[in-house]
């Protein structure tokens, strides 16, 4: 074998070797491309075995296809107040699901916001600053909302970005309340919260500072339990029951539980209980346990149950109920997320399960209603036509489907309207704290602006007045007390009740008790 100079043997080797070490770079960069890459956009990542896009955006990456309008319509709103120093606001909700019901409701509360950000922008009579708007998906029930509350807070910390307060939280479970303790005592960002209703997830005089700068929007559990008490006064409780589901870690559960269980001192009978699975979406076997259940039911004294679960489970409970052999009319009382049924395609075909036998009338608090405010007629404490007006007129003006809309809106399932609230609310606060003045308010100072939204500087939302207390919570807020229909598949608004029992004064008075 003929040798080759050393020289040469060397350049060869190193030839060879660079050849393998090029190769083997470019194997594990197209690797990396190809089968590594946790990019969706910037901003967005990759995230969980699900490998769910989450992270936070201004509009240029829609996280769902339901949410490509609206999220084109924001991004152009967030172009149109570049370079004018806008305040930023976030809406942080889970935006992910392959449930029809659940992308129906993050899209209207998505366009609940853009409708809040264009108003505040476009029909504020040039108030400042102008609203930049941040789309932040945590995951499906906000399994990585730990990543992207440190991106907000990034954003808040930013001189450029100025993010001045966190909306929409929407569900009160372990993993809001985490992020809404991380948000408000870790990094003092003011969260104004959407359609969580959880009683244990908000300050109180004996928890004055669990959440420091946390604003609420939406009657708690227990302001709707006495709403709904306050409707039902004839409601004789050794003629209810409670059914109750005991899964531990649902902060929106607990509390209904105990609301409800106090509506029904006196019941003859032990609470029905049972447990759902841990992700509160999925069907299980339930529908055996309520069908177990019904016999005993029907053989108690109970006309009106209380029904303390979620909208999957209370689907199926009405489905068993349904079936009922006794020849009784039963009335169901349930929490504000009874909305979910409206739209849930499981539903759609079992409506029929309230008109079999003598009949089922489901009843429930929900955050608002069309009919609430909607009405001609002159305004009345406790809330304001002029208000709804306003967003619904957004809504016909933008509820279209060209390249100017934001997709078709509904405001009858009240999450259009509630999220909508929210973001008004996080606008107020800021805006209160830059009258006289055009620096751009601190953090601190917005959440100290929540202190001042009652009496005349209240906030006149599409849901009801917005008064809040000195633990930013709303006092006396206007709950609709409303049945779903079977005849037209929707809920119809009762009427108006009150936590207090009656409607507020005038000037919307902080009422000690």
């Amino acid at each position: 074998m003929k040798l080759l100079p050393e020289g040469r043997l060397y350049r060869a080797l190193m030839i060879a070797a660079l050849a393998v070490l090029l190769g083997v770079v470019g194997f594990v960069m197209v690797k990396e491309l190809v089968t590594d890459d946790q990019s969706c956009a910037d901003g967005v990542t990759k995230r969980g075995a699900e490998a769910e896009c989450t992270g936070v955006t201004d509009g240029r990456f829609p996280f769902a296809a339901p949410l490509a309008q609206v999220s084109q319509r924001i991004k152009a709103e967030n172009d149109s107040v570049a370079g004018k120093s806008p305040a930023t606001v976030a809406l942080m909700i889970p935006m992910i699901s392959d449930n029809p019901a659940e992308q129906r409701e993050f899209t209207e509360q998505v366009q609940g916001a853009y409708l809040a950000q264009y108003r505040a922008n476009h029909e504020g009579n040039g108030q400042r600053p102008p609203i930049r708007l941040l789309l932040a998906n945590p995951g499906h029930n906000y399994a990585f909302w730990e990543p992207v509350a440190e991106q907000l807070a990034d954003s808040a910390a930013s001189k450029s970005e100025n993010l001045r307060a966190v909306t929409g939280i929407n569900i009160s479970i372990k993993e809001t309340e985490k992020a809404i303790a991380f948000l408000t005592r870790k990094k003092g960002i003011p969260v104004v919260a959407g359609p969580m209703t959880a009683d244990d997830i908000m300050n109180t005089a004996a928890r004055e500072h669990a959440y420091p700068g946390l604003a609420r929007v939406a009657p708690s559990n227990s302001d709707q339990a006495a709403a709904l008490g306050s409707f039902g006064s004839d409601i004789k409780p050794a003629e209810t029951m409670v059914v109750e589901d005991i899964r531990e870690d649902d902060n929106y559960l607990a509390t209904l539980r105990q609301t409800f269980e106090k509506l029904a001192n006196g019941a003859p009978n032990a609470p029905e209980t049972f447990r759902s699975p841990a992700d509160f979406n999925d069907e299980g076997n339930l529908s055996n346990d309520f069908h177990q259940m019904v016999p005993d039911i029907c053989s108690s004294n109970a006309k009106t149950i209380y029904f303390a679960g979620r909208p999957v489970q209370l689907r199926q409970f009405l489905v068993e109920l349904g079936k009922r052999n006794c020849d009784k009319h039963y009335t169901v009382m349930s929490g504000s997320h009874v909305s979910t049924l409206t739209v849930d395609s499981k539903f759609r075909d079992k409506w029929g399960s309230l008109t079999a036998g003598a009949g089922i009338t489901v009843r429930y608090a929900a955050l608002a209603h069309p009919d609430a405010w909607g009405g001609d007629g002159p305004e009345t404490p406790g809330g304001s036509k002029a208000a709804y007006k306003e967003l619904a007129d957004l809504a016909r003006k933008f509820g279209k489907a060209s390249a100017t809309g934001i997709g078709p809106v509904s405001l009858s399932d009240s999450r259009t309207i509630i999220t909508y609230d929210s973001v008004t609310t996080a606008i107020s606060g800021i805006r209160n704290d830059t009258v006289g003045k055009v620096d751009m308010p601190t953090l601190s100072e917005v959440t100290d602006s929540w202190l001042r939204l009652h009496g005349g500087n209240r906030v006149n939302g599409a849901s009801g007045w917005i008064c809040l207390d000195q633990y930013g919570n709303p006092h006396n807020k206007a709950v609709a007390i409303v049945h779903l229909d079977p005849a037209t598949k929707s809920a119809v608004f009762d009427r108006l009740a009150w936590p207090d029992g009656r409607a507020p004064d005038a000037n919307c008075s902080i009422r000690t008790h």
